[in-house]
């Protein structure tokens, strides 16, 4: 199912008068490999039917980023309120909230035919922002409740989130325009215009330092993708590597640490989760790019091995 093709009507005659009743597509369904349990079986399905419902309406994809960002930053406001512990659950019901909202934008672009680079840095600028107001929010909190010391903390986790985030998010952006063609920022044929220009570029550029191999393996996916067959079986060839490249902790995406944030505020601080951010996350991001320079060199050597066969049998 394409989710950005024309959305289907129905036509029911009753006596003169013609009414139309919008028809809901099925959800698209995304690769199985990219999904875990919470998004398969919540998040996702809840962005369809919220994207469908706005579909119709003046709301753009951008305004649903935006509102997401709000949820987000309304979550750490009243993380920051007395009232233990109904705050903390009533914030992590907030951020995880936000996570239908964030799926949502990208399907309404899809289902309105919206999609585009722009769309994606809005939607990134959105997240990263609203988040850095969290945590300076948290860190507020801890500076009149625990001590100023705990900025040290607070920044060293903020600091690694952007890192862990950006390298987490650029393993699965890259293999799926591998695997399935789907664009991202890093394509050269894929415009990025706007006042966050700099900030994209700037989100490529960590992101070649923290997923080695991977321009390389953009160039030897180019040289076998010469034509329909030789895309096809390039595809097929990454999606053969999919455990391999895919990150395989996925306690550094934005599903494990809305989670982790939410019990570290219902056991009493948000300090324990900057530590774990700062220190923990940060072994695991080390093996995860370790492991993801090799994952990139066994892809690359594929690649070439295809593109020397293809070669042979012309």
């Amino acid at each position: 199912m394409n989710p950005s093709r024309p959305v289907a009507n129905t036509t029911a005659t009753s006596g003169p008068a013609v009414t139309q009743q919008r028809v809901r597509p099925p959800r698209p369904l995304r690769p199985a490999e990219l999904q875990d349990w919470l998004n398969s079986r919540i998040y996702h399905p809840l962005s369809w039917r919220l994207a469908w419902a706005l579909a119709p309406t003046p709301i753009t994809p951008n305004m649903v980023s935006i509102f997401g960002a709000a949820m987000v930053v309304a979550a750490g406001v009243v993380y920051c309120q007395p009232g233990w512990p109904w705050m903390a659950l009533l914030g992590l019901a907030l951020h995880l909230s936000w996570h239908v909202v964030d799926g949502a934008d990208g399907d309404l672009a899809r289902l309105t035919g919206r999609s585009g680079p722009n769309g994606e840095m809005v939607d990134g600028l959105c997240d990263y922002g609203s988040h850095t107001v969290v945590y300076l929010l948290l860190g507020w909190w801890l500076q009149q409740h625990v001590s100023p010391w705990c900025w040290i903390a607070v920044v060293g986790a903020g600091l690694s989130r952007i890192v862990q985030a950006n390298h987490y998010e650029v393993q699965r952006r890259q293999y799926q325009w591998w695997a399935y063609g789907n664009p991202w920022l890093r394509q050269d044929d894929v415009p990025i215009t706007g006042p966050g220009t700099a900030l994209a570029r700037l989100y490529l550029l960590l992101g070649r330092a923290l997923a080695p191999g991977g321009v390389a393996v953009d160039a030897a996916y180019d040289r076998l993708a010469t034509d329909p067959a030789g895309t096809a079986n390039a595809r097929a060839i990454a999606r053969g590597h999919a455990r391999d490249l895919l990150p395989a902790w996925r306690i550094l995406g934005a599903n494990s640490r809305t989670i982790l944030l939410g019990v570290a505020m219902l056991a009493g601080s948000p300090l324990y989760y900057f530590l774990f951010e700062a220190v923990v996350l940060n072994i695991v991001l080390l093996a995860s790019i370790a492991h993801a320079s090799g994952a990139a060199r066994r892809l690359e050597h594929d690649f070439a091995s295809a593109t020397t066969d293809s070669v042979a049998a012309r």
